[in-house]
């Protein structure tokens, strides 16, 4: 039976951290976790690309790619207050900031992606885009990469190895690709044609699905694999499967929710780096849309579009696309723009990338550095030659710069052996360089402390 201390202050921000921590532990599901659970950090306010305990203490972060513009931005904070202040209701009712907004979405697009739905959260994003594919292709299968996490949805569970291999396994309608990882994957960098390599492993796949009498509705990917290892797709490769997957009849889904809005810099999406004329099927997008706040989307072609109306089921999302989150969605976009983020994602990106591979000739832990904007992993291994993953001092890098330079950083990859960075888009040239100094002297003491 729960209980509660009728003694309890219920003013949060009265709380001490130890009796946070008591309440959390009581009163939240266990199963939701906390960064560096051994000790916890107390977060009370946010700017930019720094965060705040509850002592004053100010952590540099590297991590939140959710707040993509910088925590607490004025001008989203000034939409929203004044948006709030006006008007919030349900999403039937008619107002301008939904077509505002997906009209500013629709100019960032290639012109056949043209019709969209707002929704709250990219896992809800993502599971609107298989009702999508299987009302379209009147099809179940879909195909998916090894690795690859979609959202915490029943139905986006069974569409993502990362999860469903620790819970009730694989699902007779879903088939998983092998991760396009020229790094330690099947066809490496120095494969003629990786891209073409790995597209062939889907439609050997599409095959062996249609042998069984089945039928492919939809090939899903992360535009850059991300709890996959930070992946770069080789060239080639979306393009191809692309071709395969229509052929069979199904579409391809560009899951951007990690990595939309300019992070890669060159591009406002990472499905745009895979060639010129590639052009995704169905498009979601989440985490960075809302600068925080719960704000996602749907983009497709209207012949999706329209075979989704032409089941005859009413589709209406009571909150999503609301007055207020496309007024902070609205005011994403401005600040994108005005401070140059995609600019700044190219410079800032391309010297942590530079300053990483320098140290990495000094360290022998530093298997691979890889990356776009403002998307880059640092893999570590115990032996460059076997590739063999350093999950352990992944994890103590990680700790150490916590505990010693007050910056959080995470980990990703199969193995939990790279070290992810997707700060906020404010990052600067001075933020990457403290942070690779201080990767330099933990290693260099690892080093010391094992020889």
């Amino acid at each position: 039976m729960c209980e509660r201390n009728p003694g309890e202050k219920m003013a949060l921000e009265k709380l001490r951290k130890e009796d946070t921590l008591e309440m959390r532990k009581r009163l939240i599901g266990q199963s939701c976790r906390l960064f560096y659970s051994d000790d916890p950090v107390k977060i009370v306010r946010a700017r930019g690309q720094y965060l705040f305990d509850e002592n004053g203490t100010r952590y540099l972060d590297c991590i939140s790619n959710v707040h993509h513009v910088g925590h607490c931005h004025p001008s989203i904070t000034a939409a929203a207050a004044a948006q709030m202040d006006l008007l919030n209701t349900n999403s039937r009712f008619l107002h301008d900031n939904m077509v505002l907004f997906a009209d500013r979405l629709r100019a960032t697009l290639p012109e056949k992606l043209c019709v969209f739905y707002f929704v709250n959260s990219g896992s809800e994003a993502n599971d609107l885009a298989l009702r999508l594919a299987q009302q379209y292709s009147h099809h179940e299968d879909v195909i998916v990469l090894d690795h690859a996490y979609h959202g915490h949805l029943t139905s986006l569970i069974d569409i993502s190895p990362y999860k469903f291999r620790k819970l009730a396994g694989q699902k007779e309608w879903v088939h998983v690709a092998p991760l396009p990882d020229t790094y330690r994957g099947l066809y490496r960098e120095d494969h003629p044609d990786p891209g073409r390599a790995y597209a062939d492993t889907v439609q050997r796949l599409i095959e062996e699905v249609h042998s069984k009498g089945r039928k492919i509705s939809a090939f899903f990917a992360e535009s850059l694999p991300s709890v996959g290892g930070q992946i770069i797709l080789p060239q080639g490769y979306s393009a191809k499967v692309a071709e395969y997957v229509r052929a069979a009849g199904g579409v391809f889904v560009a899951d951007e929710v990690q990595t939309g809005f300019g992070r890669v810099g060159s591009h406002f999406w990472a499905f745009q780096l895979h060639g010129e004329g590639f052009c995704p099927d169905i498009v979601t997008m989440g985490k960075p849309m809302g600068n925080g706040h719960p704000l996602a989307c749907v983009a497709t072609t209207l012949e999706v579009a329209e075979a989704f109306t032409a089941n005859g089921v009413e589709y209406f999302n009571t909150f999503g696309g609301n007055p207020v989150s496309c007024a902070i969605g609205l005011a994403l976009l401005d600040v994108i723009e005005a401070e140059d983020l995609r600019g700044n994602a190219i410079r800032v990106g391309a010297h942590l990338k530079d300053l990483l591979k320098e140290i990495q000739s000094r360290h022998q832990i530093i298997g691979d550095v890889r990356g776009v904007g403002l998307f880059v992993g640092l893999e570590l291994v115990t032996d460059r030659q076997h590739k063999t993953p350093a999950t352990e001092a992944a994890a103590l890098v990680v700790k150490r710069l916590k505990a010693e330079d007050n910056i959080f950083v995470s980990t990703d990859g199969p193995w939990e052996s790279v070290v992810k960075f997707k700060p906020p888009m404010c990052f600067s040239m001075e933020d990457a360089e403290l942070v690779v100094r201080c990767i330099d002297r933990i290693l260099t003491d690892m080093e010391a402390s094992d020889s």
